[in-house]
């Protein structure tokens, strides 16, 4: 596979979105908060999440309507840009709420590409 296939890419996030999940699991927001090697590895994993759906061609975002394609690539930028001023309750209420549905939804995607 090479680094553009759009399969990798998939791969990629969802991987990296259960990295985020399981780093997180049996934490609480404050402890995360109180944990700045693990704040800024949560964010640094969202942040590949998006630069991987950024590389996802439109092709393979229309097979997959309930994935937020520009949500996700929008975080990557936020996080990215806005390095200074990330808010760590958000990147929080992502992990716990978003990334479970997101790899479902990617597992999905992937079984079908096979």
């Amino acid at each position: 596979m090479s680094r553009r296939d759009p399969r990798l890419r998939l791969i990629h996030m969802r991987d990296h979105a259960r990295e985020a999940m399981e780093l997180a699991r049996g934490r609480t927001e404050a402890e995360i908060a109180s944990d700045r090697l693990r704040a800024l590895a949560l964010a640094r994993l969202l942040e590949i999440v998006g630069e991987a759906a950024q590389g996802v061609p439109e092709e393979t975002r229309n097979r997959a309507p309930s994935i937020p394609w520009s949500a996700i690539v929008g975080l990557r930028n936020r996080l990215i840009h806005g390095y200074d001023a990330v808010d760590l309750s958000i990147v929080w209420q992502i992990v716990r709420r978003d990334l479970e549905p997101l790899v479902a939804d990617l597992d999905r995607l992937l079984a079908e590409s096979e």
